[in-house]
């Protein structure tokens, strides 16, 4: 059976009116949702808060057992929500698939949360037991964007249910489907209580009403820079904890020693992979100067040769942006930066949402698309003289997330790596990695540092308490 019911995915009655999820290569409605206004968000924290008590007291293998079971329900149904994901979102099948095996392995680690040893045993002055323990924060509000819907929920909502607590998320109506529904579908079957998970499609109203609600200590936010900085200044009037992944400029650098042959298809995937609309695409391209040329020459190539198009009915390589004010921002990028001197070596055009693999040479800190995270599937390419100039061009900038550096000396590599203040490095890779085991963030406008993955979601969504016992009253001098 179907593991989506569009008769009965959404349980509670919404006051946010209705929205047409749409499909991007096509426009073709794909189903009707309603969203929630500042009234649902309220109702849903509330009844989360309510719930998460008895949830808290589960013992850590019933926790556990609920994260293996909606795991094993993300592979079960692989194939129905595959295309939820490749119609939704305008992914490729392959990233669909690679959603769907990192959700999957999100609910195998947080149930190993549920299990970790939870404090530790402190010294102390008095004649006492004297401990820390972790404790869940309560509710979670987790607010998600449309690229990778189904991971950038996941990847909050798993390990704060494991570590027993109840969550409010908060989808792009957009992607509200992969991003929103898929999770209640997968946790309800899974054997989730009630009332543990809500989920509120939205807009922004829903989401400040999120941020600012007094039943929801900790926010997890992933999308733009500017909405994060609105979500973390509310939430410090507030005095509660946001975890910030926001947006990114990343480097590729291309050393002299680079195997040239090996690097184009590295160097395609990092900014071309979903149309660009990652947040940490490969959005600047520093090439030595001894390869400049040739990269840009064979990069522009490997662009020209990429299908573009419908990802539901065709084998393509890229398939839509997901809507025409997304495209508008990328299009006025790329002619702003042609008008100001950089040479279009590749792409460029677009025929409805469907924009080419555009490269992008001769490009300056002046150059709007190489300055500014674009969003698209966009490669700027500049050149640097030495591995100096390459440090203070990757550094440049406001965002801190990811960085590849390509080269046959990995001493080297891992040399230049630590000039360039990023959360994430890899060396002779691209910018685009995520594993469900690793710590995820970024520094700077790029977020508040590293919060998935282990320590760092104990981190997020727990607080530490101390506790101390005596065996009889302590005596005071008064």
């Amino acid at each position: 059976m179907p593991l989506l019911d569009p008769k009965t995915w959404q349980s509670r009655t919404l006051a946010g009116g209705e929205y047409a999820v749409t499909e991007p290569a096509t426009g073709e409605t794909l189903a009707t949702v309603t969203l929630a206004a500042a009234e649902d968000v309220a109702t849903a924290a509330r009844d989360a808060r309510a719930a998460q008590t008895e949830w808290a007291k589960a013992p850590h293998f019933v926790r556990a057992a609920v994260l293996r079971r909606a795991g094993d329900l993300f592979a079960a149904h692989a194939d129905e929500l595959r295309d939820w994901i490749v119609r939704e979102s305008g992914s490729i099948p392959g990233k669909a698939d690679f959603e769907l095996h990192v959700a999957a392995q999100e609910c195998y680690e947080a149930a190993a949360l549920a299990s970790r040893p939870s404090g530790q045993i402190l010294p102390s002055e008095a004649p006492r037991l004297s401990y820390t323990r972790r404790v869940p924060v309560g509710v979670v509000g987790v607010i998600s964007p449309f690229n990778a819907p189904l991971i950038l929920s996941i990847r909050s909502v798993a390990p704060a249910l494991a570590l027993g607590n109840a969550v409010v998320l908060k989808p792009d109506p957009r992607t509200a489907v992969c991003g929103g529904l898929v999770l209640a579908a997968v946790f309800a079957e899974a054997g989730l209580p009630e009332g543990l998970l809500h989920v509120l499609p939205g807009g922004p109203e829903a989401g400040q009403a999120l941020v600012a609600d007094p039943n929801v200590p900790v926010i997890s936010f992933t999308g733009s820079t500017a909405a994060g900085r609105a979500v973390g200044e509310a939430a410090g009037r507030l005095l509660k904890r946001a975890h910030l992944e926001l947006g990114g400029n990343s480097a590729l650098i291309v050393l002299e020693d680079a195997d040239i042959d090996a690097v184009i298809s590295t160097a395609a995937w990092g900014s071309f992979f979903h149309q660009g609309q990652i947040c940490m695409t490969t959005g600047r391209h520093l090439v030595h100067a001894s390869l400049y040329e040739e990269y840009v020459e064979r990069l522009a190539a490997k662009a020209d040769s990429l299908a573009v198009g419908d990802p539901h009915r065709e084998q393509v390589h890229l398939g839509p942006i997901i809507d025409s004010a997304q495209l508008a921002k990328i299009q006025g990028l790329v002619e702003s930066s042609t008008a100001r001197g950089a040479k279009l070596a590749a792409g460029g055009t677009h025929e409805r949402l469907f924009y080419r693999p555009t490269v992008l040479a001769g490009v300056d800190d002046a150059t709007p698309a190489y300055a500014e995270e674009v969003f698209g599937p966009v490669a700027p390419v500049r050149s640097f003289a030495d591995a100096d100039e390459a440090a203070a061009l990757a550094a440049a900038g406001p965002y801190g997330l990811s960085l590849g550096i390509v080269t046959r000396d990995t001493a080297r590599g891992l040399d230049l790596a630590e000039r360039i203040p990023t959360g994430i490095a890899h060396i002779n890779d691209q910018t685009v990695n995520d594993e469900a085991v690793a710590p995820f963030g970024g520094i700077a406008a790029s977020g508040t540092g590293a919060r998935f993955g282990g320590e760092a979601n104990l981190e997020a969504f727990t607080d530490v308490r101390w506790t101390t016992v005596r065996g009889d009253v302590a005596p005071y001098p008064f």
